[in-house]
């Protein structure tokens, strides 16, 4: 949304939950009220690919973007997620070209990106190339010149002096809330989401703050979209009751958080096992989490990967990659973006800088190749592994399914750190990534160096 510091104050809870994958569950997900449609199967060894058309190329269309998809693809890129792409309203508008998350038109398309054919050839050549397409979502709020505040009133919030209003609790001043009350929105919503489906042929929503919209609406929305076609739902927000409304996956804020606080030297890694703990008494095994150390609402309010991470960002995009869940790639983040991005203004991403693009590749390559690191019921659980490290700064992990395993170890604290690491394993396990020119290429008893933040991952597949 327009300003996460706001959404922070309500995520606060998240630090006293975390996640768990584990063990087996049946094809339906039976909840009190209704049947859940689990995740599509192509999401189970999938990444997330997040996409400001505006900021993407200098010409900030469709048409330009597109010709990044066989690079994107090359990358390992599966779902790609764009923001917002219809119409931005003039009225109450923050800046020049205004928030993407004012959306004047839910049918329509922003016309400084392209037209229908535009949009309609990005979809089929993203298919072609065998990826996925979500759309952002916009359902809490309109923009004030939206056709609804006039056509329909009674939708809208009101204020004192009965007039349409922005969020209460926030600065959104330039979006008008939408009232859930009323059931002639829930069903122009519903019908304006099953449009981008019929239409176009889309594979699902990232839904903006959906903990702000009735999860019954979601419940019943979200029914009604799997039975056109079966579609992924992410919910912008940190509750399990999403994935009870019919999401398959929630943000992980909570974990974002703690990972900017273990850079900042405000936790240690040994909080990484307590929040998982946690985490597994709040969600179900089926439930995916989605793991990022960046995202567009980061990067523009909160600053960026270096500005909240330091020297220790690679490190916990390793940790984000790895660990159980969904990982995201914010547009921009495998050309080491070292800007915040304006947000109501044209800012266009360089990508010059290809420095990090190995590095992400081959995260992504090993997702795909071993299956310890899929997706919810079918990745493996964390296990922790122990060192003769004298730090408590070591974080050492394992994930195993069936014969493929992956092992992580991560320094995270500013002081190097050589030790020796304990495994159960008589398997061969490759080097595949590391911080360093280790000589040796795979992990044995023998003690390993690790400089601040360093990193290293062994896998039973060589990528």
């Amino acid at each position: 949304m327009i300003k996460s510091s706001i959404l922070t104050l309500i995520f606060l809870s998240v630090f006293g939950c975390n996640q768990k994958i584990i063990s087996t569950t049946p094809n339906k997900i039976v909840s009190e009220e209704h049947i859940v449609t689990p995740a599509p199967k192509w999401t189970e060894g999938a990444n997330l690919y997040e996409v400001n058309i505006r900021q993407f190329t200098p010409e900030g269309t469709f048409e330009a973007f597109r010709a990044h998809l066989p690079r994107l693809k090359e990358l390992g890129v599966d779902i790609i997620w764009l923001m917002p792409i219809y119409p931005i309203g003039q009225k109450n508008r923050k800046g020049k070209l205004g928030s993407p998350y004012s959306v004047k038109d839910y049918k329509g398309l922003n016309p400084e990106f392209g037209n229908e054919s535009d949009f309609r050839l990005l979809v089929d050549d993203i298919h072609k190339l065998g990826m996925y397409i979500i759309l952002d979502w916009v359902p809490n709020h309109s923009s004030f010149d939206n056709n609804w505040t006039k056509t329909n009133p009674e939708w809208y919030t009101k204020d004192s002096l009965g007039q349409i209003t922005y969020p209460a609790g926030t600065d959104w001043t330039d979006v008008a809330d939408l009232d859930y009350s009323n059931q002639e929105l829930r069903d122009a919503m519903t019908d304006a989401m099953l449009y981008w489906i019929k239409k176009y042929d889309i594979d699902g929503y990232r839904c903006d703050v959906a903990g702000w919209v009735p999860n019954d609406f979601w419940k019943s929305n979200n029914a009604k979209l799997q039975s056109v076609k079966h579609v992924f739902m992410l919910a912008e927000w940190d509750d399990p009751k999403l994935h009870e409304a019919g999401f398959h996956m929630t943000y992980g804020w909570g974990f974002h958080h703690l990972m900017n606080q273990i850079a900042q030297r405000k936790r240690t890694a040994a909080s990484i096992d307590t929040f998982m703990r946690n985490e597994s008494k709040r969600y179900k095994p089926q439930d995916y989490r989605l793991n990022f150390i960046t995202n567009h609402d980061e990067n523009s309010w909160n600053g960026t990967i270096e500005e909240r991470m330091g020297k220790a960002g690679d490190a916990l995009a390793v940790l984000a990659f790895t660990i159980q869940g969904m990982p995201l790639i914010y547009g921009g983040q495998e050309a080491n973006l070292s800007k915040r991005l304006k947000f109501f203004e044209k800012d266009t991403i360089s990508w010059m800088d290809t420095s990090k693009v190995l590095f992400y590749k081959k995260l992504l390559t090993l997702k795909h190749t071993n299956k310890a690191l899929a997706n919810g019921i079918k990745g493996g659980k964390v296990v922790s592994l122990s060192t003769k490290a004298k730090t408590k700064s070591m974080y050492v992990y394992y994930r195993q399914v069936g014969q493929d395993i992956v092992v992580v170890a991560l320094n995270l604290g500013d002081t190097e750190v050589t030790t020796t690491i304990d495994t159960p394993f008589n398997s061969k396990l490759f080097l595949i990534l590391s911080d360093g020119n280790d000589l040796k290429k795979y992990l044995d008893e023998s003690k390993w160096s690790f400089p601040p933040w360093g990193y290293k991952i062994w896998s039973t597949k060589q990528i």
